[in-house]
């Protein structure tokens, strides 16, 4: 079985006050090992044995990431999967998580992207970023940058080649996929894809507290999707809920949307999803 989300994506592929705002990084859950199919943790979803990954395609390992602005590197965890021996062959999807918890919360996601158009058709690499999950450090978003660009690095030493990248930024995962494919470090995305991406930390503070006031009185984030979008060229996929609670759809997705200015981009609203429900409610196919 495919999800038509995923049926969609291989279209795509085809063709400060106060501290970091604690609605961004949710660490609450906490863990001492990564269990991923066997986690039994809150879930978004949980897919059949359709959607099964060998172990000998699951390649647990960390990375040192080192900032511009790290005085040292920190040690973050990292799962690929896919043959290593095929990287430098294979399309791969760089898949930045969203705010919650860990990979753990995140494995199913990565799994159907990992068999996007067929059986482990792609590679698939996550991280967990500093402070989220076995990562050491404390979140940033200085870190998250760094981190996603840790990732792509040794993607780069594993042979990857930019026309056989993708970025997919699912929420707060948007923030390192813009930034990154408008001022890429080590590698460029042909393509991205952004689930429920949010428009800056301005526009969340104003809809989280009602008033219309600067983001950087409530939180000392930067983020700037909406303006970041504008220097992307590559083709954009753009997927939201219209019942998104978290992020706005009119207020976040739909103006970055319309910020970019890239050579192809196509917009998919997704009837009845709330905030990390637009999978389930593409619902399954055979």
């Amino acid at each position: 079985m495919i999800k038509r989300l995923f049926i969609l994506i291989i279209t795509v592929a085809s063709s400060s006050c106060l501290r970091l705002d604690d609605n961004l990084y949710n660490l609450s859950d906490k863990i001492t090992e990564y269990k991923l199919d066997n986690y039994t943790g809150d879930q978004d979803f949980i897919l059949d044995n359709s959607y099964f990954i060998h172990d000998s395609l699951i390649h647990r390992f960390t990375l040192s990431s080192k900032g511009p602005e790290d005085n040292s590197a920190t040690t973050i965890h990292a799962i690929y999967i896919g043959s290593l021996s095929k990287i430098a062959s294979d399309t791969v999807i760089m898949y930045c998580h969203g705010n919650k918890w860990h990979m753990d919360f995140y494995w199913q996601r990565a799994k159907l992207l990992a068999h996007v158009g067929g059986k482990n058709r792609y590679g698939v690499l996550m991280i967990d970023y500093r402070g989220f999950g076995l990562s050491d450090g404390k979140p940033t978003e200085a870190g998250l940058y760094a981190d996603v660009d840790a990732a792509l690095q040794w993607l780069k030493l594993q042979g990857l080649s930019n026309n056989r990248l993708m970025m997919y930024g699912f929420s707060m995962g948007s923030a390192p996929t813009c930034e990154l494919t408008a001022k890429p470090r080590s590698m460029s995305p042909t393509k991205i894809i952004l689930e429920a991406p949010f428009a800056s930390a301005d526009v969340m503070a104003a809809d989280g507290s009602g008033l219309n006031m600067p983001g950087s009185f409530f939180t000392n984030l930067k983020i700037d999707n909406a303006e970041e979008i504008k220097e992307v060229a590559q083709p954009l996929c753009w997927i939201h809920g219209l019942n998104d609670n978290f992020l706005n759809i009119n207020t976040h997705g739909q103006v970055v949307y319309n910020n970019h200015q890239g050579m192809y981009k196509e917009a998919h609203k997704v009837e009845g999803a709330d905030h990390g429900e637009v999978p389930e409610k593409m619902g399954f196919e055979l």
